[in-house]
């Protein structure tokens, strides 16, 4: 496999891991809303903590890859804490 096709390949797993990201912080806001007029389910109340603490690890994500060098450091960081990454990123089958 050339670097082309890597790079495209990537960019493409990239970018369905960003679109479930956002559609699962649109359920959070959905979520929110719904949580000042009626009670959560438990079910309901754990989306909101996961996705809450998956906004929380993309915070210092971002940080790490604005500081210098932050490019190259965020993906051993990820190798050895992989955790760091928000939940839509750490699927296997994108």
């Amino acid at each position: 496999m050339n670097t082309k096709q890597e790079i495209l390949r990537l960019l493409e797993k990239n970018k369905k891991a960003l679109l479930k990201e956002l559609h699962e912080s649109e359920e959070l806001i959905h979520l929110l809303k719904k949580s000042i007029s009626t009670d959560l389910t438990a079910e309901e109340k754990k989306k909101v903590r996961e996705q809450l603490f998956d906004i929380c690890k993309i915070i210092p994500a971002f940080a790490i890859f604005l500081l210098p060098g932050g490019a190259l450091l965020l993906p051993l960081l990820v190798k050895f804490i992989p955790s760091i990454l928000p939940s839509a990123y750490r699927d296997e089958d994108l």
